[in-house]
């Protein structure tokens, strides 16, 4: 009886430290999903703030600028990476590598039309991958003119909207979050009705 005790306490305290590890490697596995997640947001912020900046390094006539270092500012980014998108976007250690602002237009699953804004140094490269994305989700990618006559001037009211059943919705949110994971993909805007 006595010697069931000091076994069963044993295998307690195992278990018990065994799940102090497991809660620990899910609290770093989350906490580098989080960091990665995190850098990813401050790319796609410094890329848009060197875009901005290309027209002029003072935030005070620039109003590009300023939008862009408020939504860096509103995520935590740090002053020195504010300060560095800007010295890049005005020149300084550019390596002669300008970005350029495009517009994507397609659609996905179930005809919902799609608009993706990239910031790229590589046409070519991000237009294949865009591409690439679209016929992966069941979507095509289109021609200028071919999505954007759905959303008019402010591409986040479209001007009619595609409900989904539950199969389409899944298909076109992995669509959309897909797009967005890219690192030069800006913005993503649909006309799905979720």
């Amino acid at each position: 009886m006595v010697g069931e005790s000091v076994d069963c306490d044993f295998k307690l305290k195992i278990i018990e430290s065994m799940s102090g590890h497991s809660k620990w490697a899910n609290i770093k596995r989350q906490k580098g999903a989080n960091d990665s997640k995190r850098a990813q947001i401050f790319t796609k912020l410094a890329r848009a703030i060197t875009v901005a900046a290309q027209k002029g390094r003072d935030p005070d006539s620039n109003p590009a600028l300023r939008l862009a270092i408020e939504k860096a500012r509103s995520a935590n980014m740090p002053k020195e990476n504010i300060q560095r998108a800007i010295a890049k976007g005005a020149g300084a250690g550019s390596n002669g590598q300008e970005l350029e602002e495009i517009r994507y237009e397609g659609y996905g699953p179930g005809g919902v039309a799609v608009l993706v804004d990239v910031l790229t140094d590589n046409r070519n490269r991000t237009t294949a991958e865009i591409r690439n994305i679209f016929s992966r989700y069941e979507g095509s990618l289109g021609e200028v003119g071919s999505a954007s006559y759905v959303f008019g001037k402010g591409p986040e009211n479209p001007s009619f909207t595609i409900p989904l059943n539950e199969k389409l919705k899944n298909k076109v949110l992995e669509l959309l979050e897909t797009l967005y994971d890219h690192d030069d993909v800006q913005e993503v805007y649909s006309n799905a009705s979720f």
